[in-house]
């Protein structure tokens, strides 16, 4: 017969493979498992079949994610390969001070912003156009998720705080964690988020200006957990204002993708944003060519005119000495505006997916050809 002890320990080492969803760390790290007890299921009979009890204590009650959470802890159980086991989970909440002890520990950890650091592996991508309304946050948003779906772990800032959006082409209408003063972002689509949208009276007017706009950048870096995620996608306000200058001093290892429309009156500014990287450490990684064509009946009909986005990427390369390519033309689809506005990044089927069609494909390759280098 097993002993109860012996099952208990490699019951506790089994579940330190189960990793807590949100913050990345194994439940057992975290000081979730708050007890182990087995018994035997029956003392009269001799068998291996055992009663395993598993105490969880989550970081907040009421945690969205505590039932991936104990199935998972569930799984691991009752695949113990040396006895019989019976499970049964008793889930609780963490004491005030020992969620105030996690947060310290994670917070020291996290005295800095975490992407700044010496050999972080995040690639970070920043997206920027010169002028509003020719499709920034969509092209964001639906790279995110194309990132998510390829299986890279992504993570996006919606940094455009006076006109934040990637809460609606999300669907998040909840609010981040708050772990005692640390965030938990909001995962949708398979992407971690974080938006001034996501806040209480987002809704009024936002009059902030230099200063506020940077330390808001900051908290969004600094006070998140974040994890390690492969990919942070920065969505910047249009322009070359203060936040697009914030995230080049936050973030000096980020690569800027320049979004435009065919139109010289949107080419022409759309330059200006790459030219940013003159002024400040960031490399421009390439243009992107929105609304460049509608398909009606097997002809493309160029609405807004045609080259823009290959005018940019000129521009950009006789200014900054490298190769600035053209890296995708997205074509007009009001599917794209209704989808997102419904709350699904158009580059994913109902079941969260990347397409295998036109667009899928499109934003397959835009992501691809950004990673390879």
């Amino acid at each position: 017969m097993s002993d109860a002890r012996q099952i208990e320990a490699e019951i506790y080492e089994r579940l330190s493979k189960v990793i807590d969803p949100e913050l990345g760390r194994s439940v057992t790290d975290l000081g979730m498992i708050a007890a182990i007890e087995a018994t035997p299921a029956d003392a009269n009979v001799d068998t291996d079949a055992y009663d395993v009890t598993v105490h969880v204590e989550l970081t907040v009650p009421g945690c969205p994610l505590s039932e991936t959470i104990t199935n998972q802890i569930n799984g691991a159980v009752s695949s113990y390969p040396g006895a019989q086991l019976n499970t049964y989970i008793e889930v609780g909440s963490m004491s005030r001070d020992k969620l105030a002890d996690l947060v310290a520990d994670l917070k020291a950890e996290r005295k800095q912003n975490p992407f700044s650091k010496p050999g972080v592996k995040t690639r970070i991508f920043a997206i920027a156009s010169g002028k509003g309304g020719v499709g920034k946050s969509s092209v964001t948003a639906n790279l995110a998720a194309t990132f998510a779906a390829l299986g890279y772990d992504t993570a996006a800032i919606d940094a455009d705080i006076y006109g934040f959006s990637l809460p609606r082409l999300f669907g998040v209408h909840t609010q981040p964690t708050n772990l005692n003063g640390m965030l938990m972002p909001v995962t949708a689509w398979g992407v971690k988020l974080i938006s001034i949208g996501m806040f209480a009276g987002a809704d009024r007017a936002i009059l902030w200006r230099g200063p506020r706009l940077q330390r808001s950048l900051e908290q969004f870096l600094s006070d998140v957990w974040w994890g390690e995620p492969d990919v942070l996608l920065l969505d910047l306000a249009p322009g070359t204002g203060d936040m697009a200058i914030s995230v080049a001093q936050a973030l000096p290892n980020a690569e800027l993708v320049v979004v435009t429309t065919p139109q010289p009156s949107a080419s022409d500014i759309a330059v200006r944003s790459g030219l940013v990287a003159l002024q400040v450490p960031m490399k421009v990684r390439g243009v992107v060519e929105n609304m460049s064509y509608y398909e009606h009946k097997g002809e493309k009909l160029e609405i807004f005119g045609a080259g823009g986005g290959q005018r940019v990427a000129e521009q950009l390369t006789e200014a900054l000495g490298y190769d600035v390519p053209l890296m995708a033309q997205l074509p007009l689809e009001p599917e794209v505006r209704e989808t997102g506005e419904a709350g699904r990044p158009a580059v994913l089927t109902s079941e969260g997916a990347l397409r295998t069609d036109g667009i899928g494909q499109t934003f397959r390759g835009l992501a691809e050809r950004l990673m390879a280098l």
